[in-house]
């Protein structure tokens, strides 16, 4: 039976506004046919949703063709009653509006609030990006999804935001020789004719499109084996297997070691996946993809490996609400793969790599005036040291100020409040305030939403008359910022003795006893405060 569209431009620039939070997309259904020959895709998306409100249109993200033949063309465009209809009448027209990356679909029927639909989009053409279909470091085809941040819609339809959750299934044919690996259980692999192959992937926990997946190539797997009846694996190059085998191993053990610090895992199964990602790494959930390059045979990667696999509860599970609070996301895998690593290799470990951190987003911040709660429009532009290493600093100084246990009780119930979920900052501070019962307005406020740091001009004079030494702390940032400070004061014949004072002020002096002259006075001796600043005596 032939279908009839139609691309009613008219009806739809006319027809009243409204908001894509209107309709939630509960499941995707994606079928997707690739070939040797060519990189173009053919692909049905099945999208079934709900109306939360009133609706008469569905809005999803997909790339039109662009003047160099890359994007995606609509073939075809069905609803379930459009179907219906059709069986006994005759063919339903479904207008709708493909510009500017979106389409823009009006439904055959006004949905209420709780009614269900499904739309089943037809469509081919070449990845501009997203899916990227290349040759691999030893010459191979390959195919990598790459959705973050939002580039999904570059190879399916669909509501490419964070803080649209649904589940998904990848149906792929494929030449036979690959291997297919995505979100989710494995439910079949058919060989077909023609050396053809389908895969069958399906994930029951609702996914952001940032996370979810496919990657297409000649693998080499190893089953790693169970951790809490999760299932580990390893996919990677046949020409590398033994050393990826072992360098990708080590996600066994740490996979342990976060399900015990934050709780059960929330994907049926774990796999490490050499790929073509554009990034260091990519925490696909239950499928995180690394640079193909992060095989070497040496273990050099563990903190990446660690850095994804946080992901899958702090970023993946749990969920920004928007890219603006991205270092719910990042601050919280930089952060938590130091705690790993310190409790691995201990305390000289987690300092060494905050100091380098410090260091880092000194130097952001004094170029960039940004804050960490970034609203920009330009994503990519997010994965800078405010996200990552400013983030993890604000968690560490959280950490410090209010101990391991309440650190620890706050981060567990956060992501327990919020899996499946989204979050934004404000979410996380009132989980804080509630475990610690303390108000953590200025704290949230000054590292979060000003965009600098602390800058110190610490002087010390020793007061003989007194047996005292005077320490005045002079802020020189523009906004004045509330926070603990250790000092350390050591005299020749006793071990240093570690002072806090808590700095309020633009200038304040603070006095302490010392038995001698010949003091030493350092400060920040246990890395607790992102800060810059000089140390100096006086007479």
């Amino acid at each position: 039976m032939k279908r009839v569209l139609l691309g009613c431009f008219v009806l739809l620039f006319i027809a009243p506004a409204f908001s894509q939070r209107s309709i939630d997309v509960l499941h995707y259904k994606y079928e997707i046919s690739l070939s040797d020959t060519t990189d173009n895709i053919y692909g049905i998306a099945t999208i079934y949703f709900k109306a939360n409100e009133p609706a008469e249109f569905l809005e999803l993200d997909l790339t039109k063709i662009n003047g160099i033949g890359k994007g995606m063309k609509i073939t075809d465009l069905n609803t379930m009653e459009a179907l219906d209809i059709r069986i006994t009448a005759s063919p339903l027209l479904i207008e709708y509006l493909h510009e500017n990356d979106k389409v823009k679909i009006k439904l055959p029927k006004k949905l209420l609030p709780g009614e269900n639909d499904t739309i089943t989009i037809e469509y081919k053409g070449i990845p501009g990006d997203g899916l990227i279909i290349s040759k691999n470091k030893y010459g191979n085809r390959t195919f990598f999804s790459d959705n973050w941040p939002n580039r999904a819609h570059n190879w399916i339809p669909c509501v490419d935001d964070p803080a649209d959750k649904a589940t998904v299934e990848f149906i792929i044919t494929a030449p036979s020789h690959y291997q297919v690996i995505s979100n989710g259980m494995q439910v079949e692999e058919t060989n077909l004719f023609n050396n053809k192959k389908l895969t069958h992937y399906r994930e029951d926990v609702p996914l952001p499109t940032k996370v979810m997946v496919i990657g297409v190539a000649d693998f080499a797997v190893n089953n790693v084996g169970d951790v809490n009846c999760v299932p580990v694996s390893t996919w990677v190059y046949p020409e590398n297997k033994k050393e990826g085998f072992y360098d990708y191993a080590i996600g066994k053990e740490i996979l342990a070691w976060y399900i015990n610090y934050i709780g059960p895992f929330p994907y049926k199964k774990l796999a490490n996946v050499q790929s073509k990602t554009i990034f260091g790494g990519m925490e696909n959930a239950g499928a995180i993809f690394y640079f193909e390059n992060s095989v070497t045979g040496k273990r050099e990667e563990e903190a990446l490996i660690a850095h994804e696999i946080v992901h899958q509860w702090f970023g993946d599970m749990a969920t920004e609400k928007s890219f603006a609070h991205l270092w719910l996301s990042e601050g919280f895998a930089t952060y938590l793969t130091h705690v790993y690593l310190e409790s691995k290799y201990g305390t000289d470990s987690l300092n060494s790599r905050m100091k380098a951190d410090r260091e880092t987003v000194i130097d952001f911040v004094n170029s960039s005036q940004k804050r960490v709660v970034d609203f920009s429009p330009d994503y990519m532009q997010l994965l800078n040291a405010n996200s990552y290493q400013k983030g993890g600093w604000v968690l560490h100084m959280l950490r410090r100020q209010l101990g391991d246990s309440v650190f620890h009780k706050a981060i567990r119930q956060y992501y327990a409040t919020y899996a499946g979920k989204n979050a934004d900052s404000k979410d996380l501070q009132t989980i804080f305030e509630t475990i610690s019962g303390k108000n953590l307005n200025v704290f949230f406020d000054q590292w979060l939403h000003t965009p600098e740091n602390p800058k110190l001009n610490i002087t010390w004079k020793y007061q003989a008359k007194e047996k005292s030494v005077a320490i005045t702390v002079e802020q020189l940032q523009n906004k004045i910022f509330e926070f603990p400070l250790e000092i350390a004061i050591g005299v020749t014949s006793a071990k240093k003795q570690i002072k806090k004072i808590n700095v309020t002020k633009k200038v304040e002096t603070f006095y302490f006893p010392v038995s001698s002259s010949s003091i030493s006075i350092s400060v920040d001796p246990n890395t607790s405060l992102l800060f810059q600043g000089t140390l100096a005596a006086t007479k």
